[in-house]
């Protein structure tokens, strides 16, 4: 969607792109199977980075300069929860806390590293990602308070409906309820 937000043909064409999935790792970059690949700052672009590459071996362009940024992680309730008083209160406690735990690991890089770490059954990572991971994350949350921010969700949906993964902008797809209930 955002390449053709960019003018770009997605189907190989002269001129185009051709699209491949990748998952959440850079093995495909780095095998150079692929010329470019879709990275987090938090995540992917370091694995590239401890690949051996440099920033300055790198062309890196960010969704947020080209305007074609997209809301990612969010919240998700039914109209019928919001209808329920009980609920409502639930979920605003649970977004309180939510949020409290994000100021706490923003203030607190290493440790909330060290809880990650203290819970990966995996044994895959490893506290410099894991502290690295957090810092990138700790500026995205910085400043923010929970909120939806409107204009980020109508840009959103004007790049997906312009990709044609939706038909029509959304009504009465998100609320401030909860959060502003939870901020009280």
């Amino acid at each position: 969607s955002w390449m053709g937000k960019l003018g770009y043909a997605t189907d190989g064409s002269e001129g185009g792109v051709t699209i491949q999935k990748i998952n959440f790792n850079v093995d495909p970059l780095l095998q150079k199977q692929v010329e470019c690949a879709t990275t987090m700052t938090y995540n992917e672009y370091w694995q590239v980075i401890d690949a051996g590459l440099t920033p300055e071996d790198l062309v890196v362009f960010k969704y947020e300069d080209e305007g074609i940024s997209t809301l990612e992680d969010g919240l998700y309730t039914t109209e019928e929860n919001l209808e329920d008083p009980e609920m409502v209160d639930k979920l605003a406690r649970f977004v309180r806390a939510s949020m409290k735990g994000w100021k706490y690991a923003e203030e607190n890089v290493e440790e909330a590293a060290d809880i990650v770490l203290e819970n990966d059954q995996t044994g895959a990572q490893t506290e410099k990602h894991q502290t690295r991971m957090m810092g990138e994350i700790a500026k995205l949350t910085e400043g923010s308070d929970g909120r939806l921010d409107e204009a980020a969700f109508d840009r959103s949906a004007e790049i997906t409906m312009e990709g044609g993964m939706i038909t029509k902008a959304p009504e009465g797809a998100w609320t401030h309820d909860i959060t502003d209930k939870a901020l009280q």
